[in-house]
């Protein structure tokens, strides 16, 4: 706790900062499969300066970190997260509660606790009130700490869909939202609402596929968007230097989402063998969240924690999306890491580790999907690995994580912004 303190300290007065070595006992950098053993990085006003075998001793002025019983990694990437939020039995009521406010001092904390668990770039896929939009501009400015943001902003449904913010309210409440609230009805709407969310400032576009588990709607995967609203949003976005992320559990609803041209199906939950080879032939990456699916399903086994309209869709996405995402790795299906933390608790998203593995994937892979993968999809190529010249945004756990992936939740030691905020 008292590193912590300090480095939110120095953080936030700007203290400058020398350089510091990190004496890592194994180091994997997020792209090959080798494991470089004894290892000191030397990162200097925010890079990686050198790597070299063996520790170096430190110069006057120069700072250790001990990590030669642990491995040092990338920073991690979690491309589903919603800062804004974390589901609880009070969620629905909340949402009359609470105020704009609420949620943007929320998504701080929410930052925080991910950045420290060791996620220093996340990809949040809707919010409530563009609260992370302005979250992340504090990030950047370094107002508060957190992970880089890519922000979505409002996502995108139709009435009635997964992200209509009317759904399950009183009639005397319910509107008729429409693209500047994230509702559309048509290929013209979908355009409008892109071209909103660029004037929002948001980073990159979601969409509601399909139905969804936590939305108060009776369906959890029943196509929401036809195939010529998906190409609009697509084709409009791409105006824009947007990326498309579709969430979408039913397979029809993916199917459209794939031909339309999105780039990641979240969830994925029902994909079929035709969805699969779309995937494949279009290169659409898959963000599977199975962290999420975990948790609803060990929700619902509590009659009363979810409304009643909720409970059987997540008792039915549990057990079936850790299916799926063992049957889209073995067909080859491209995939990112993501949890869709906010439906979990924040600073958990590591859990999401172990469930990759227990489903087929090989630790390496794993960790890969969380580091050099989504960087280069997102075009980020000074971060997301371990090299001379890249950024300083580095992670270290406790042990080998390619021998107990478990370590992956046990984070020790954070870096970014040439600011350690958390040393073992």
């Amino acid at each position: 706790m008292r590193n912590t303190v300090v480095a939110l300290a120095l953080f936030l007065c700007g203290a400058a900062q020398a350089a510091t070595l990190i004496h890592a006992g194994r180091v994997v950098d997020g792209v090959t499969d080798t494991v470089r053993t004894d290892q000191t990085v030397v990162v200097d006003a925010g890079k990686i300066t050198a790597i070299e075998p063996g520790f170096r001793a430190a110069a006057a002025g120069d700072r250790v970190i001990d990590l030669r019983n642990g491995t040092l990694l990338p920073g991690l990437f979690d491309m589903h997260v919603h800062l804004g939020s974390e589901y609880s039995r009070n969620s629905e009521i909340n949402e009359y509660k609470q105020n704009e406010a609420d949620y943007t001092i929320d998504a701080v904390v929410h930052a925080q606790r991910t950045l420290l668990a060791g996620f220093t770039t996340v990809r949040d896929l809707g919010d409530e009130y563009r609260e992370t939009l302005s979250l992340r501009n504090a990030i950047n400015a370094r107002k508060v700490p957190g992970p880089r943001i890519i922000a979505a902003g409002k996502s995108i449904a139709t009435t009635g869909g997964h992200a209509d913010p009317t759904n399950g309210w009183a009639r005397r409440f319910q509107h008729d939202p429409g693209p500047g609230e994230g509702v559309v009805n048509s290929v013209e709407d979908a355009r409008k609402a892109v071209r909103q969310r660029y004037k929002d400032g948001s980073d990159t576009i979601k969409i509601t596929a399909t139905g969804g588990v936590l939305s108060i709607a009776k369906s959890g995967s029943n196509p929401q968007f036809t195939e010529e609203e998906v190409r609009a949003v697509v084709t409009t976005a791409r105006d824009y230097g947007f990326k498309v992320a579709a969430h979408a559990h039913g397979a029809e609803g993916i199917k459209r989402a794939v031909r339309g041209g999105v780039d990641t199906i979240e969830h994925g939950t029902f994909l079929d063998d035709e969805g699969i080879k779309l995937m494949k032939e279009r290169g659409t990456f898959y963000v599977p969240t199975i962290s999420a699916g975990n948790w609803v399903y060990q929700q619902a086994q509590d009659p009363t924690f979810f409304p009643l309209i909720v409970r059987p869709k997540a008792l039915a996405v549990g057990p079936q999306i850790q299916a799926t995402f063992a049957q889209a790795y073995k067909a080859g299906v491209r995939i990112l890491f993501g949890t869709d933390t906010g439906v979990s608790k924040h600073g958990d998203n590591a859990r999401e580790f172990k469930l990759m593995v227990d489903n087929g994937m090989p630790p390496m892979e794993a960790i890969r999907s969380a580091t050099s993968a989504p960087a280069k999809f997102l075009g980020l190529d000074d971060t997301g690995s371990i090299a001379v010249g890249k950024l300083g945004e580095l992670v270290g756990v406790p042990g080998d994580p390619l021998a107990d992936i478990t370590a992956m939740e046990r984070v020790s030691f954070v870096m970014k912004d040439d600011t350690v905020y958390k040393a073992p």
